[in-house]
């Protein structure tokens, strides 16, 4: 039997959180590895093994980061997944960095949205079938809305 479930990501307000999969008890190294090198940034990292002692193993430079990414994966409970929480950040500065670790298979997402991670879960275990990020569009944007997004992006630094 099959059972489909919604867990809520558990955050406060407008911090970002990736969400991936990987493959090697090696992969909570190679994550800190290339977050520690994005400047001024705080994080915390879970990830949850598959095999062996089934641990959620835990790294980050900001201790309640990594207590809210191990809260968080023990709530998923998802072998070989991984969650960051990170602050003082985007994931736009270390998305590239992240899918170029060997042993990273996929990013579910990378938000600052309240989000719900889907689930299924079987006599065998429990693995994420996708994720509910943020809302639904409430139509197409209009010249109003094309200067406020322009705007925002100079403004947070990103365009000139």
């Amino acid at each position: 039997m099959l059972e489909i479930k919604a867990v809520k990501i558990d955050k406060p307000g407008d911090l970002n959180f990736i969400l991936g999969q990987a493959h090697f008890i090696k992969t909570v190294e190679d994550l800190y590895e290339s977050l520690v090198n994005v400047p001024g940034a705080k994080f915390g990292l879970a990830f949850s093994e598959a095999s062996g002692a089934c641990k959620v193993r835990c790294e980050g430079n900001d201790a309640s980061l990594k207590e809210l990414a191990s809260k968080n994966a023990l709530a998923i409970a998802c072998g070989h997944s991984f969650i960051i929480f990170i602050k003082d950040a985007y994931p736009v500065n270390v998305l590239n960095a992240l899918k170029n670790i060997p042993e990273v298979c996929n990013i579910y997402c990378a938000t600052a949205n309240a989000a719900e991670v889907i689930i299924a879960q079987s006599q065998s275990g429990r693995g994420i079938l996708g994720v509910i990020d943020g809302l639904s569009p409430n139509g197409v944007e209009d010249a109003e809305d094309i200067a406020w997004r322009k705007g925002l992006l100079r403004k947070i630094g990103y365009k000139l």
